[in-house]
């Protein structure tokens, strides 16, 4: 990345990540080529989409107009614009990338000026990833204390300036300009726990993190540094002849290789990130398996073998009223594999209640109670049929799909490219006279329609659509990553 070319296509990428919730595909709309700011026009945009076009990427409304009527050398606002149809409904608009005097911007103007359009105000971690372990060669040039991270970069002590670029900060290459120390740079940055991409950006030259082993492919040919905010700490005190402890969970897949913790001056420790959920765990010391001893949460798993529990994040309380002579129930569901015996919920005087940790998704669950399955009966939203029938719910729902109207209809599904275009996993309850859907979704595009009795139709009050490959129409979903 020692091009400005390599800069700007970067940011630009970042540019359309930040735009992917609007109404067209932002990936074809704007480019920056050989010192040309290029904007591809199709000429069947509808007029909302012409409208988000030109709201998002601060595009005057009569330059597009403009574009329209075939016009090929375009003044608006004193910039002139040149307007070229390289197919038969796309038109390529370019302009020169200037400065308001008009001066040809140098690689830091340039970087200023991406970073205004794109208006970034912080992301979030990439909290995806349930596991994460760092790998520093020195310990101490990456410090977190639950709320704010310490990046340190021994060296480059002839540098003029050093700046930070990540997730963090939208990639910007100005927003966090590191501090000089004695011996080379640090900045402070809050951050939540989470996984997080960066790379130092030393007078304009781009590198990774020279004392950081974990990196992974940018898109760009190159890498990125990778470091975890860990929100959590393992530790086994003693044991201090053993040459080898490891641990291992759910988390890692129950890989007996397990991951390698640290010798401490009491025993053994490993600062790990753990995404909210709740995960079952052993340590093997030198080979020999063994629960927690300083954990009193231990549980049998499905093979009847006992684990130490650890929970993330908040729990949620699954409830069922009633059954109160009921000897044992047990939840069990798609977050714990339906475990038959894991999950004994705790009697209550009208019923029985268990708080449980998952992290944000779509999950199908049962009760068993005294060994009979049953779906849960305050629930509306289930999958499946007859024995095969779950109960769902969506944990942390960033999305609720709704269609009025139909209120003879018997069965109304939502299916989509997010669950596969699956026919029965998704009935939508009706409520309120409507038919609804809480889910949870990843950022991104998503293709759906509804099933009406057996129908396919559809979002009558999504003006967004796109053709499908049989011909007919998908409707549009974009969900904003923010």
């Amino acid at each position: 990345m020692k091009t400005i070319t390599r800069y700007t296509l970067m940011l630009v990428g970042l540019f359309y990540t930040l735009t992917s919730m609007a109404q067209y595909d932002p990936d074809k709309v704007c480019r920056i080529d050989n010192g040309e700011l290029i904007f591809s026009i199709n000429l069947k945009w509808t007029e909302k989409e012409k409208a988000a076009v030109s709201k998002q990427f601060d595009l005057d409304s009569t330059l597009i107009a403009q574009v329209y009527q075939g016009k090929s050398v375009i003044t608006v606002g004193g910039e002139t614009w040149n307007a070229k149809k390289v197919k038969p409904d796309l038109v390529e608009l370019s302009k020169p990338v200037q400065s308001e005097t008009g001066k040809n911007l140098k690689v830091d103007e340039l970087f200023l000026e991406i970073d205004k359009w794109a208006n970034f105000a912080g992301n979030a971690a990439q909290t995806s990833v349930v596991y994460g372990v760092n790998d520093f060669k020195l310990s101490y040039v990456f410090v977190y204390n639950q709320k704010t991270a310490r990046f340190y970069l021994p060296a480059s002590t002839t540098a003029d300036k050093v700046y930070i670029a990540g997730t963090f900060n939208g990639w910007s290459t100005t927003q966090t300009p590191m501090q000089r120390v004695s011996d080379g740079w640090m900045v402070y940055v809050d951050l939540k726990p989470g996984k997080y991409s960066y790379k130092f950006i030393i007078d304009g030259e781009w590198m990774t993190d020279p004392n950081n082993k974990l990196r992974e492919r940018d898109g760009e040919g190159d890498y990125n540094s990778i470091v975890y905010c860990c929100n959590h700490r393992f530790e086994l005190k003693g044991y201090k002849d053993a040459r080898n402890v490891v641990v291992t969970g759910n988390f890692f897949n129950w890989n007996p290789k397990g991951i390698a913790m640290n010798k401490t001056s009491d025993g053994w420790a490993l600062p790990v990130y753990l995404r909210d959920g709740t995960y079952a765990y052993k340590f093997l010391v030198d080979k020999q398996w063994m629960t927690d001893p300083a954990n009193k949460e231990v549980r049998k798993d499905a093979d009847d073998h006992l684990n130490s529990f650890i929970e993330i994040g908040k729990p949620y309380l699954f409830k069922l009223d009633g059954f109160t002579t009921a000897d044992k129930v047990i939840l069990t569901g798609s977050f714990n594999g339906w475990s038959r015996n894991e999950l004994v919920m705790d009697k209550t005087e009208k019923g029985w209640q268990l708080p449980y940790v998952i992290p944000a998704g779509n999950y199908e669950y049962k009760f068993m109670v005294d060994g009979n399955w049953m779906t849960d009966p305050t629930n509306p939203f289930s999958t499946g049929s007859g024995n095969s029938e779950n109960s769902f719910i969506a944990l942390k729902s960033n999305h609720v799909f709704k269609l009025e109207k139909y209120p003879d209809a018997k069965t109304v599904i939502v299916t989509g490219s997010f669950n596969g275009w699956d026919r029965q996993s998704y009935r939508m309850a009706r409520q309120s006279g409507k038919w609804i859907l809480p889910l949870y979704l990843q950022p991104g595009k998503y293709t759906y329609k509804f099933i009406v009795d057996g129908n396919w139709i559809i979002d009558p009050s999504n003006k967004l659509y796109e053709q499908n490959e049989t011909g007919t129409d998908n409707s549009v979903l974009w969900i904003n990553p923010f």
